[in-house]
């Protein structure tokens, strides 16, 4: 099973961090000094994604822009020989890396966006799903790494898993198990369900490892919860072809003001740079 392409929905207007999202897309604020969606890039490079599908909306073009080649820039840092500066912005995503920005339009769901990318996989094709809002931390390999080892091993389709305790657990699609453990077959998932019918602890978060044949199953005809096309509702139409994995890592919630605070405190702790200064600094606030 090869898996070469990664789809990025970016169409989503970012409201909850207005006004800074007025001009700037959410996905490129900053968490110390990579824009989100640069974390995303890297992590579906490393994974082996050579193609990278944005889902995107006229006016992010400035995710357009940061992937593209800034000649301008490159000379500059290249005639004052800053070449440290010159290799962080050159070949993101790796060399032989083929960006493509497909417009959605309106945003009408996440299924809607996935289904967006339809004319550019193959009928057969295995492909990865990155929500950028869910950067993750890993101290060996990276949760998409993991997840398309599970893939190959279990000859399915993978959803990446996070165990949500409390109420919490009605902001995410709930999966219901057949049977515990880091990988699970499935026999049901839920969108959104309250936090007294919820049928386990285990939320979709972010990743996604799907075969073309999702596309049979979103149907853009039938809204779900929300009014939106839910991708929820076309992994359950072909839940037996599925499993989840409860992948190793943290994973920040940068679509919330508090998940993107404490991703930038926790990769500012862990930058080589700015590690040690910061955690002194942090010290000095423990009493607040």
């Amino acid at each position: 099973m090869k898996i070469k392409k990664a789809v990025f929905p970016v169409a989503g207007f970012g409201t909850r961090f207005l006004p800074a999202t007025k001009a700037t897309p959410k996905e490129m604020l900053p968490v110390v000094d990579k824009p989100i969606i640069q974390y995303a890039v890297e992590e579906a490079a490393a994974a082996g994604i050579e193609e990278f599908i944005f889902i995107t909306h006229h006016a992010k073009r400035a995710i357009d822009d940061h992937f593209d080649e800034n000649h301008e820039l490159v000379d500059a840092l290249s005639k004052n020989n800053k070449t440290e500066f010159l290799k962080k912005i050159q070949n993101i995503g790796g060399k032989q890396a083929k960006f493509t920005f497909i417009r959605q339009g309106e945003p009408k769901g996440l299924g809607h966006a996935i289904g967006c990318a339809k004319h550019v996989i193959e009928n057969n094709e295995s492909f990865a799903v990155i929500l950028a809002d869910d950067l993750m931390m890993t101290e060996g390999k990276n949760v998409l790494e993991q997840m398309i080892e599970v893939a190959r091993e279990k000859d399915a389709q993978v959803l990446g898993l996070e165990r949500i305790e409390g109420e919490d657990i009605s902001k995410f699609g709930v999966v219901d198990p057949i049977e515990t453990g880091k990988i699970c077959t499935l026999k049901g998932i839920v969108e959104k369900p309250s936090f007294s019918e919820a049928p386990s602890e285990l939320a979709v978060v972010g990743r996604y490892i799907f075969n073309g044949s999702i596309f049979d199953h979103i149907n853009n005809d039938a809204p779900g919860i929300n009014g939106e096309i839910q991708i929820t509702d076309a992994i359950l139409s072909d839940i037996a072809n599925f499993v989840g994995y409860e992948f190793d890592g943290r994973r920040f919630d940068c679509g919330s003001k508090i998940g993107y605070l404490k991703a930038n405190i926790e990769f500012g702790l862990a930058d080589g740079e700015l590690g040690s200064e910061l955690a002194e600094y942090l010290k000095g606030k423990k009493d607040l």
